[in-house]
């Protein structure tokens, strides 16, 4: 997997770059098809921003979150990032179970 962290108006530290991974090692730890994740940290006026775009096969997962504190938008947009995981990951997995069940059973 192929992470980029980039800063818009703001410095990634080491320790935002380290909180950022952790965070996002627990979303992709649900999901094992991920082949890269970019991330990008903003600073607007007082609003601090962050996005994430997330590249699985067939699909890309954008999710973005904005608060006054850029920790506090880290941890809402890896939530929403998570819900939205774990709604593709449902979506696939029923429609594998639909394949299935269309299939004509093995004549005997």
């Amino acid at each position: 997997m192929n992470l980029n962290i980039t800063g818009r108006h703001v410095e990634v530290t080491p320790a935002i770059r380290d909180y950022v991974s952790t965070k996002l090692d627990r979303v992709i730890r649900h999901f094992d098809n991920v082949t890269s994740v970019a991330v990008i940290l903003s600073v607007e006026k007082l609003q601090q921003k962050a996005e994430v775009t997330l590249h699985v096969r067939g699909k890309d997962i954008f999710v973005e979150s904005e608060d006054t504190d850029l920790y506090a938008a880290i941890d809402a947009m890896t939530d929403k990032l998570d819900r939205q995981v774990q709604k593709y990951k449902q979506k696939q997995a029923d429609h594998n179970h639909e394949a299935l069940k269309h299939q004509a059973p093995p004549e005997a």
